[in-house]
Parts: structure tokens; sequence; C-alpha cells
């Protein structure tokens, strides 16, 4: 019976180690806690357990960033700090969106048989307008160059948010769409949603992104960092008086960066009272700064050699090319353009 649990387990692992893990994230900016804990952690966790591919979108990141030297910057800024966090370049395919061209080739045969209705039902391009950005074709058509992202890949697996599980779906969709079209082009792949990832609270409460400007950068300088935590919107409850611990921003992002007896400390001493808003924000800027210690050490190692990230986006790049020119052969074949 052990015999059989062991061939079994192993069997199991073979087979999730041949699993391609997708996922890619705009350089639209200096990164933040919310950018590491929603994607970055979960991604670095992932390149133990199968085949991952992650690239940095600059075709996306078109929609929101249109400086050229400002692009070019936060590519390079993103590569550092996603390596820095423990991206190992050995263990996961890295590399910039825009180095595989054919996505975009891809997007467009893709666009050909998805229906508007689709397109229309997404979220996404309601919300980002709504909040001032301009109703474009990009922006209308993201979730079409999202599914190139994942179907020129053979994906198996994307890791993604709640908020972007709408978009996972659409990408399925398409991939339905062509396979009955064109036969069997495309596998359909699988969304993964962490369900302990809760929404990172920025310094108003709201979920943390840089279209709030509530965000704490992971690499500031110590009192630049200080002073963001310090600011920490908080109510006018008296120091004795006990804490609200509900929906607190404090609190949240304490529970990301300590360990879980501190945590309880901490929420021990919001119920009791006795302790202000700024005491608390004191010992949560310590935990900050200790936590991404380690990281600021590996950044500054990186910064030596100035080659290295473009060497590993090349390699990268490379290695991304060679999956993406196969399924690119079998597309153009299926749809008679080859």
């Amino acid at each position: 019976m052990n015999s059989q649990k062991d061939d079994s387990t192993s069997a199991w692992k073979c087979y999730f180690s041949r699993m391609r893990i997708l996922s890619g994230i705009q350089p639209s900016g200096t990164l933040h806690l919310g950018n590491y804990f929603g994607m970055m952690k979960p991604a670095i966790e992932l390149q133990e357990k199968g085949e991952a591919y992650y690239f940095i979108a600059d075709f996306h990141a078109l929609t929101t960033v249109q400086n050229g030297i400002a692009l070019r910057a936060n590519v390079r800024e993103l590569a550092i700090d996603f390596i820095a966090c423990g991206l190992n370049p050995d263990k996961a395919v890295f590399f910039r969106q825009s180095d595989v061209p054919a996505v975009t080739e891809l997007a467009w045969i893709l666009s050909t048989v998805t229906p508007m209705g689709l397109l229309e039902r997404c979220h996404s391009f309601k919300d980002k307008t709504a909040r001032g950005l301009a109703a474009t074709h990009g922006l209308f058509a993201y979730p079409v160059l999202m599914a190139a992202d994942i179907l020129i890949y053979d994906s198996d697996i994307v890791p993604v948010g709640r908020d972007q599980k709408q978009h996972l779906e659409v990408t399925r969709d398409i991939a339905v769409k062509i396979n009955e079209t064109y036969g069997s082009v495309f596998k359909l792949p699988e969304p993964s949603i962490r369900e302990d990832t809760a929404v990172v609270p920025g310094l108003d409460g709201a979920k943390m992104s840089k279209s709030y400007g509530n965000t704490i950068e992971i690499f500031a300088p110590e009192n630049a960092l200080k002073k963001k935590i310090m600011g920490i919107k908080t109510d006018s409850t008296p120091v004795e008086s006990p804490k609200i611990t509900e929906n607190s921003s404090i609190l949240g992002l304490y529970k990301l960066v300590a360990s879980e007896t501190d945590y309880q400390t901490m929420e021990g001493e919001f119920l009791r009272g006795g302790t202000g808003y700024g005491d608390f924000k004191k010992r949560l800027f310590g935990a900050v700064w200790d936590y991404f210690a380690p990281f600021r050490i590996r950044r500054e190692e990186i910064l030596k050699d100035p080659v290295f990230v473009d060497r590993v986006l090349a390699e990268g790049a490379e290695k991304a090319r060679g999956v993406s020119d196969g399924v690119m052969r079998r597309v153009r074949e299926a749809v008679g353009i080859g």
C-alpha cells in the first residue's frame, strides 16, 4: 500500500512539474507592496512548482505610459526589482513581452473571431475609463492581447487575482471560438486563484494601486518609506481607547510582513487600547523595512553588473520565442496563412 501511495505521489509531482505557468506584470511605475504580495510573491513561489514563464507586459503598458523614455526605464527597474525579490532566471523564463512580436500577430488573429459583446461585458474597460483613462481601442481590446499572451505559450496554469478572473474566462472563450472555427488549435488554460491572497490595503484603506496614489514602494529610501507609512490615514480614536480592527490598513499591512505572533500581539493591543496609532505605524515601518532588507542587498548586487539584467531578458526572450514560434506555425497552418 505504501508503494502504491508513493507511486501516486510521484506521478502527481511529475505531472505538475510539466505544467507551464504563465504570468505577466505591467511596467507602469515604481513597484509597491501591492505588486509584490499580489503578483510577485506568488509567482516566485510557483517557479519552484512548474515550468514558469513570466513577462514584463510593455505592450499592455502603452495604454497608460505614453512616454518612451519612461517606459524603457520602468521596464529595466521592474526587471531589477523582480529578480532582487527572488525571481530566479535559472528556474523561470523571464522576458519582455515586446521581444516576442508574434504575440501581436496572434492578437489580431484572435480578434477576428472575438465577439464584440464578449469585450463589451468586460468590467476592466468600464472601470478604467470611469477613472479617467482614454477609451482607446487598445484599452478596449486589452483582453484579446492578454489572451494572446497566454495562448501563444501553450500555458496550462495562469495565476490571476479575482479582478483578472474575467479576462482568463475571456481567454478560454476565445480559444474555444478558434477551436470551433479551425479545429483543435489551442489548449484551454486554467486559472489559479490564491484564496489566501488578501487585497493589499493602501495608505487610504482602499486597494493599493498607482491609480489611486496610495502606494508604499518596496525599495523606497528609509526616510521616504517611514514618511509614507506614518501618513497612513486613521480615525481620531484616543490613545487610551480600543481601536477598530476591521479594515485597518495598519493591521492589514502588518499581517503581510510580521510573524503570526507579532501580528496577534498588535491585534490584541488594538482591542485593549492604551497604544496610539503613531506607535503602531512605527512598528509597521520597522517590520516592512526588515522584511525587504535581504531584497535591498540583492538589488545592490544586481546593480553592480550593468549587463546582467539585459542578458537575463535576452536569454528569456530566446526561450520564449522557441515556444511561441512552434505555436504560431500551428496557428498559421490552421487559419490558412502559413
